[in-house]
């Protein structure tokens, strides 16, 4: 609901309100940051419940409106092919490591189910305790904890909260667009 402020008494019946100042989106650089002072709370960090079998997460309270995450991996697990729409976003490994494989391309945001991806747009990120990164929207990627012994958590955060998440399959230089889910598929 919104509420317009009240002229003071003095103030004349047709003096326009002072506009409300808009809060402003976090940028990537303060999303970054914030996962980062995140990930350094090793009381935090400790509290996320750890299970040897899928993933863990905690929703946090994120800066300015930002979804944030505590997610713990498993040995060997991970997201699979995916961007996060419309989304800007950052994140940090807190424990463990963590490998991103991303693609370095400006793909279609809609309208496609199948593309040929060149040989030269594959790229790998080893990200151990501490290191992260942010990215901008419609970034491509894939998460994953390659350990076969050790957990990893590591924290996101994303602005606008997600409004989806669209998955995809890759078979060598094809990629196929497979689902899209919503925040109601995730309740």
């Amino acid at each position: 609901m919104s509420v317009s402020p009240v002229s003071p008494p003095s103030a004349p019946a047709s003096a326009p309100a002072a506009p409300a100042a808009a809060a402003a989106a976090p940028t990537q650089t303060e999303l970054l940051d914030f996962v980062r002072r995140t990930a350094a709370d090793a009381e935090l960090i400790a509290s996320l419940p750890l299970d040897p079998e899928g993933r863990t997460w905690l929703r946090l309270e994120g800066p300015g409106g930002s979804e944030a995450w505590l997610i713990g991996w498993p040995p060997g697990t991970g997201t699979g092919w995916h961007d996060h729409a419309d989304s800007v976003g950052a994140f940090v490994t807190a424990a463990g490591e963590l490998t991103e494989n991303s693609l370095a391309a400006r793909l279609p945001t809609d309208g496609w189910k199948t593309l040929e991806l060149t040989d030269d747009v594959d790229r790998e990120r080893r990200l151990p305790a501490g290191r992260g990164r942010s990215f901008g929207r419609h970034h491509l990627h894939e998460v994953f904890n390659e350990s076969v012994e050790g957990h990893a958590v590591s924290v996101h955060a994303y602005y606008p909260p997600l409004p989806q998440i669209r998955r995809y399959s890759r078979t060598g230089q094809t990629l196929r667009l497979e689902q899209v889910e919503r925040p109601e598929d995730w309740q």
